[in-house]
């Protein structure tokens, strides 16, 4: 389905934006070791704890937006691994939260398939963190 990691994250994300649980569970890969952790949640392994965690978030009803920066990408022939920065918005709200990621991908014979996905909030810096008023 997918020839390349690239194209299989294009799937990914143009599928989290949609809040399509079908597209989405079809750039995971059909294996039962697949793993999923979400900011500050649990690890979820296998296709039925993925999907409903998926079903979960995009029952919430938020749009989201993604604009991916400093992606670092590391490949062989077999498997592909993407560290990038998610800056997210959500809905018409002002301003963008940033998560780091790791989405991992193996080249399976129905082509590239997410096998990891794991984001975690990105911590604030200090000094940001010293203008705040508590």
């Amino acid at each position: 389905m997918y020839r390349t990691s690239e194209e299989a994250e294009t799937a990914f994300y143009a599928a989290f934006e949609a809040a399509d649980l079908q597209r989405m569970m079809a750039v995971w890969d059909e294996d039962d070791n697949i793993v999923c952790v979400h900011p500050m949640g649990a690890r979820l392994q296998g296709r039925d704890q993925v999907a409903q965690s998926w079903m979960r978030i995009f029952r919430q009803g938020a749009s989201m937006r993604f604009r991916i920066s400093e992606l670092q990408r590391s490949a062989d022939d077999g498997m592909a691994v993407h560290v990038l920065y998610e800056n997210i918005s959500v809905d018409a709200r002002e301003g963008e939260s940033i998560a780091i990621a790791t989405n991992v991908y193996r080249r399976t014979p129905a082509g590239w398939r997410m096998v990891l996905h794991h984001a975690s909030p990105v911590p604030v810096p200090e000094e940001a963190a010293a203008r705040v008023v508590h």
